[in-house]
């Protein structure tokens, strides 16, 4: 019990121990020591989690009220709810009434105050400022001290009196991160520990001392939120608008994540936040069900994008997000920062698990466990969790499919043995997407190098971190750590040659180019592994390096839908792809004959590799121009492909390159590959006026194959004048000087080419000799007479006169009437009607 000097009488004021010695050794004013502040286990510091109205705090043992005697002049004094509680019969006003010291009617009349003031209680959750009567526990004989304290910028300073608040204060308490306020549950009395000392302080009431505790600790949060922002190092890993779900009411508030704290506020500019979670006590969850509500089309949809925080001390919080991008996002973020859940699973997963805890320290002893490094040996149990027996057994198979890839050095000759390996074990994993994770655990694994230590450090790492190496046994799970090897073994020898890792990380490559891992921790320990390894020196460095890049494109632009393709497969082993941003490339031909060739990655989707190509070759955007891509057919020769925005090129190459196995009953032709072309799909006759002029041209070739072909309504003349337009468009002027030796010859050529080209093939059928002579002069007159045309010139007036058509720009298809007899048709596909 502690005692106090009550009118020079010893009084009990305590029936349990205070946390640490008084505040000070001798009166206010007067030199303080430094006191060594001892933790108690019976007062638990406020749980930093909390919210601004969560202040009540745990603890086993609740203060007791003394029972000692007391004069009626104190108890009377003590049933008041006035500040003023000086004593009577002569008592000194340095005197007040000592903690505890209270009766029931006081309590009883304390607790209506708290409920009547509601008004002013939620006013001090928000304060910052706060001044009134303290009792402070000092001097030499412990005695408690009235005295005046004003709670201003972060600084909690105190007088002997209110009247003296113009002198220098008796003394100054700084309320920063490194102070703990702590307090018995129940009691008057409350602490604040600094780094050199703790101070005891009484008030009136229970509900005075706890609105001195509320606001302190409002000061407090908000000073180290202030330190937490202001550093630069500690720039938000996420924010942005959510619903917040807690004690079933619903509030949008601005939230924050910024290293291991969750913070929310009222809006963006706030400095004050209304609550922080402490992730490091706090495990994450996505949430199936929160809503009470009776749509249940809403309510499925919500299901799938609420994220539960379940912090140790407290109750859950639950995130209502705007859309899956920002779940997956959020949880993806919280889940790595958090330190609870269970500690389930297998041993490859529990030690990512530590490994988390530690924060990935790069010391950690965890890094060395034989697990986690390349095994020359086949495993006989999956990495990961999976749900069924035969998925385990094939998770084996998958480990010793990474095994062959990488054992076997690739080479030119017979490079096929790798493309079918990786295609086929990365098909497996689209097809079964539980086994995607296992199979990057696999390569992260076997890129893994053991690393050679000194005997007397290895030795007394086990030491240190013995207890890192075993799992909770409580989970019934087997211990993790195998018995360590001799500390003479030289684990150098157990990395095999430096290939074996280069063709392990061309193979991880691969994969994080169509999925990443869906469990949170297993992708923060991917992101850690290539961070670890990444370099721009090594050639493992920079498959690493590309792999970072790689991995976060897939994560924005969500997996793949098919196998990669061999042209694919071998860009990536047969040259480094940190040297290209894009690492694979691939030509688009125009239709002037020209063609551009354009680099793209695993996730580039045909949109992204569209705004690529428009920029390098002075195009619009395919939504203003029309402009869009094709691709030939693999088996029907005059068969095109409109290709979707939205798919990925690298599974358009694949299924094209798959259709091609197919009609060649297995056999491939490594000499054909897909053919992209670049062509206008719809014209826009509101966006005409905005065309550039490499549009413009590419316009007259597109309107030329359509006159040529018969799909262009025009007579013998015109057709004519336009094959002269076109021919000064590609060949150049025509020159009527005689060249030397073959030049005439040379000249009649580009005619003849002019005709094949920009002719309709329906007026040169069946023509005699003598007619097609005819029609070649007839040509090059035409030809001639547009000398000092530009081709700009000739290609405003080619598309002048056939823009005059109305189904300019039309795409035109063959059709049959579905009547009594067939007649063949054409429709004219345009932007506001079917004809």
């Amino acid at each position: 019990p502690v005692f106090a000097t009550v009118k020079g009488r010893a009084s009990q004021i305590r029936s349990m121990p205070f946390t640490g010695d008084s505040s000070d050794d001798s009166s206010d004013g007067e030199a303080e020591h430094t006191n060594n502040v001892m933790n108690h286990s019976g007062t638990r510091a406020t749980n930093s989690s909390s919210d601004n109205t969560d202040t009540s705090l745990s603890s086993p043992s609740k203060s007791h009220k003394t029972t000692s005697s007391l004069s009626p002049a104190k108890r009377s004094s003590s049933d008041s709810p006035s500040k003023n509680t000086s004593f009577e019969s002569g008592m000194s006003d340095d005197y007040a009434i000592p903690p505890d010291a209270l009766s029931c009617e006081s309590l009883e009349w304390s607790l209506v105050m708290r409920t009547t003031d509601s008004p002013r209680h939620q006013r001090s959750s928000e304060s910052l400022e706060k001044s009134g009567h303290l009792a402070k526990l000092g001097g030499k004989l412990k005695t408690w001290r009235r005295r005046w304290f004003q709670l201003s910028n972060a600084k909690l300073r105190y007088w002997k009196s209110q009247n003296d608040m113009g002198r220098k204060p008796q003394g100054e308490i700084s309320i920063d991160d490194q102070c703990r306020i702590t307090r018995a549950e129940g009691a008057v009395t409350f602490e604040i520990t600094t780094g050199k000392k703790t101070y005891y302080l009484t008030a009136d009431s229970i509900a005075a001392t706890e609105d001195w505790v509320r606001v302190l600790q409002n000061v407090q949060r908000r000073n180290a939120t202030k330190l937490l922002l202001s550093k630069e190092q500690n720039k938000p890993t996420l924010q942005g608008w959510l619903t917040k779900v807690r004690n079933g009411h619903a509030k949008k508030c601005w939230c924050v994540l910024i290293g291991k704290m969750f913070l929310y506020f009222k809006s963006p500019s706030d400095s004050n936040p209304m609550g922080q979670i402490n992730m490091r006590d706090a495990r994450v969850e996505q949430v199936d069900h929160v809503s009470d509500s009776d749509s249940e089309d809403r309510d499925a949809e919500n299901a799938q994008l609420t994220i539960g925080i379940f912090p140790t001390h407290q109750g859950p919080t639950y995130l209502l997000m705007p859309n899956k991008q920002d779940k997956d996002s959020w949880l993806y973020h919280l889940t790595v920062v958090s330190g609870a859940g269970p500690n389930a699973g297998t041993q490859y997963e529990q030690l990512v698990q530590k490994l988390m805890e530690s924060d990935g320290d790069p010391n950690c002893v965890l890094w060395r466990h034989p697990i986690l490094l390349h095994s020359k040996d086949a495993i006989v149990t999956p990495l990961t969790t999976l749900s069924s027996e035969s998925l385990q057994a094939e998770a084996i198979k998958l480990f010793k499919c990474c095994q062959l890839f990488i054992s076997v050095a690739v080479e030119s000759a017979g490079i096929d043995y790798h493309v079918v390996l990786a295609q086929n074990a990365l098909q497996q994993c689209l097809d079964q997407w539980e086994l995607q994770a296992e199979l990057l655990c696999a390569l992260v694994k076997q890129t893994s190098r053991h690393i050679h230590q000194k005997v007397g450090v290895q030795v007394f790492s086990k030491l240190r971190h013995r207890s890192l190496f075993a799992c909770d046994a409580a989970a019934g799970s087997p211990t993790v750590g195998a018995p360590p090897p001799p500390p003479l073994l030289d684990y150098c020898k157990a990395n095999p040659p430096t290939f074996a890792f280069v063709q392990g990380w061309q193979l991880l490559a691969l994969a994080v180019s169509l999925f990443v891992p869906r469990n949170n921790k297993l992708l923060w320990y991917l992101k850690l592994h290539l961070q670890r390894n990444a370099d721009s020196k090594t050639e493992c460095g920079k498959y690493a390096a590309y792999c970072e890049r790689a991995l976060e494109r897939t994560i924005q632009n969500g997996g793949r839908e098919v196998k990669p393709s061999r042209m694919e497969v071998l860009s990536i082993l047969l040259k480094n792809p940190y040297h290209h941003s894009l690492p694979h490339s691939i030509p688009v031909h125009l239709l002037n004959g020209t063609y551009q060739v354009v680099g793209f990655d695993g996730s580039t989707t045909i949109e992204e590799f569209l705004s690529t190509l428009n920029q390098e070759i002075g195009c619009r955007e395919s939504g203003s121009s029309g402009f869009t891509l094709f691709s030939d057919d693999p088996i029907e020769k005059d068969l095109e492909h409109y290709i979707e925005p939205s798919a990925k090129l690298c599974d358009v190459i694949s299924k094209w390159e798959t259709a091609l196995r197919e009609k060649g009953s297995g056999k491939f032709e490594n000499s054909r590959v897909i053919q992209l072309v670049y062509k206008s799909r719809l014209y826009w006759r509101h966006s005409a006026k905005m065309e550039t002029e490499r549009e413009r041209l590419l316009m007259c070739y597109q309107v030329n194959l359509q006159v040529v072909n018969g799909r262009f309504p025009l007579t013998k003349e015109l057709a004519l004048e336009l094959a002269a337009l076109m021919a000064q468009i590609d060949f150049g002027e025509f020159h009527t000087d005689k060249g030397r030796g073959s030049g005439s010859n040379l000249k009649d050529l580009h005619v003849l080419q002019a005709l094949d080209k920009f002719y309709p093939y329906r007026y040169r059928d069946g023509l005699t000799s003598d007619a097609l002579k005819e029609l070649e002069t007839g040509l090059q007159e035409k030809w001639m007479s547009l000398k000092g045309r530009s081709t700009l010139d000739c290609v405003r007036i080619y598309l002048t006169c056939t823009r005059k058509w109305p189904f300019f720009g039309a795409s035109l298809f063959q059709a049959k009437w579905k009547q009594a007899e067939p007649q063949m048709v054409w429709l004219a596909i345009a932007e506001d009607a079917v004809t």
